[in-house]
């Protein structure tokens, strides 16, 4: 393992998450000074859990060992990429962002917005099932020879900075921002379901790295004048079988609660509108449920 000194003093600078952390960090503070100057009030610790937890995960994933080091060590590699899927999209989250500007547009910037978040494209990506699953596609490629190329190649280090925290916004938003979405509970409960399965499959890859007798990616060679603390790539790789077997478990508990509080508030929501049908409304409904199968039935005979 390396020694603290080098996990604090290595740093090295990754212009994506550069212009992802300046971004979203500009964007979040002006909807802070319009919240201000339209008395809107926000609460300050979903600032600072947005500013530290968050962005700062973020920056220091990035920016710090695990950015420097995850060219030479699959296990640093692991630990920043499964990080961006899971952790950082969990804390950024939390500082809900999307909340905030619903709070500060006006209508026709919550109109965009809502179209937006209302696309056929973006609605099937934020599904939780199909992020799930990206997430699930994503390790699996840690089993194959493209593992060695995607941790030292800049192109997918840069492709991959920006698409996996986007993937783990698109499953983690639905579930903790109110109003994100609005799906139906039997559709939630279906996605919960398959969320489940996947999100225990998901330390099936980890599994694999950990017990793998042979280093997967095919990069067996350890290069001239690399400090004496790396691991042997069959060590190293064992490493991040551990990490990812670790991250991929710890963080399923919370995910798991969070589809519990996305079935409550759907829940709610459906219950609040029967408590607004009048009374004629709801034999009308019930009625037309009870009476709809026969109905088809004596179509079809007919």
């Amino acid at each position: 393992m390396p020694p603290w000194d080098v996990v604090v003093s290595s740093w090295t600078l990754n212009w994506p998450a550069l212009a992802i952390t300046v971004a979203a960090g500009a964007l979040y503070a002006l909807g802070l000074r319009t919240a201000r100057r339209r008395n809107v009030r926000w609460p300050w610790w979903r600032t600072m859990i947005f500013f530290g937890p968050g962005l700062g995960s973020f920056a220091v994933l990035s920016f710090g060992f695990t950015g420097a080091y995850s060219h030479d060590l699959r296990w640093a590699f692991t630990l920043k990429i499964t990080s961006y899927l899971f952790l950082v999209p969990l804390l950024v989250a939390a500082g809900k962002p999307l909340t905030l500007a619903r709070e500060v547009l006006g209508d026709t910037g919550q109109e965009r917005l809502q179209a937006f978040l209302g696309h056929r494209v973006i609605r099937v990506l934020s599904n939780t099932v199909v992020a799930a699953l990206l997430g699930l596609a994503l390790f699996t490629l840690f089993l194959t020879p493209a593992f060695y190329p995607m941790r030292t190649d800049p192109v997918w280090d840069s492709a991959l900075t920006v698409l996996v925290p986007l993937a783990g916004m698109l499953m983690v938003v639905p579930i903790i921002e109110e109003g994100s979405t609005k799906d139906a509970t039997s559709l939630i409960i279906v996605e919960f379901i398959f969320v489940f399965i996947e999100l225990v499959a998901d330390a099936l890859p980890g599994v694999l790295l950990r017990i793998s007798p042979q280093v997967l990616d095919g990069a067996t060679q350890v290069v001239a004048g690399h400090p004496a603390w790396l691991p042997n790539p069959l060590r190293d790789q064992q490493l991040a079988g551990d990490l990812l077997w670790f991250l991929a478990e710890a963080v399923d508990v919370p995910l798991i609660i969070l589809m519990f509080v996305r079935f409550a508030r759907s829940d709610r929501r459906e219950a609040r509108t029967f408590d607004e049908l009048t009374d004629e409304e709801l034999e009308a409904l019930n009625r037309e449920h009870l009476n709809g199968p026969r109905l088809r039935e004596g179509t079809n005979e007919r």
